[in-house]
């Protein structure tokens, strides 16, 4: 079982930044691919960013392409994502999730995920 917390959600003005952790415990981060999805109200969940177990593959949406940077720390057992440049329709509640998998290559599909997070919420205001 792995739980995975997020963190470091908020509410900022259109442009500006914010850095979102997922935080996992109880296997090593290292062994799965994690996603960063995220849902609007009224809309279906998306995924903005992938990344393989390894981190030589990864997947940007290309509505945050240039903007959105997914990095991880698997020392650490975390996962991050560094938005910048946001804007009002990237408001939504993000979430972490990860499947176990050593195939370098990203998932970008929810339902091949296994572990999710709660969520944190951005709020981009303009």
């Amino acid at each position: 079982q792995v739980q995975l917390v997020e963190s470091g959600g908020g509410s900022v003005q259109a442009g500006g930044s914010l850095r979102l952790s997922c935080v996992a415990s109880g296997r090593a981060v290292s062994n799965y691919a994690m996603g960063w999805f995220r849902q609007a109200p009224g809309k279906e969940r998306e995924c903005v960013v992938a990344v393989s177990w390894s981190g030589e593959s990864t997947y940007y949406a290309d509505s945050v392409k240039g903007r959105f940077t997914i990095s991880r720390d698997n020392a650490k057992n975390t996962v991050y994502l560094q938005l910048n440049s946001l804007k009002p329709e990237d408001t939504a509640v993000y979430y972490c999730a990860a499947v176990l998998s050593r195939v370098s290559w990203y998932y970008r599909r929810a339902n091949q995920y296994d572990y999710w997070g709660q969520g944190t919420q951005v709020t981009v205001s303009s």
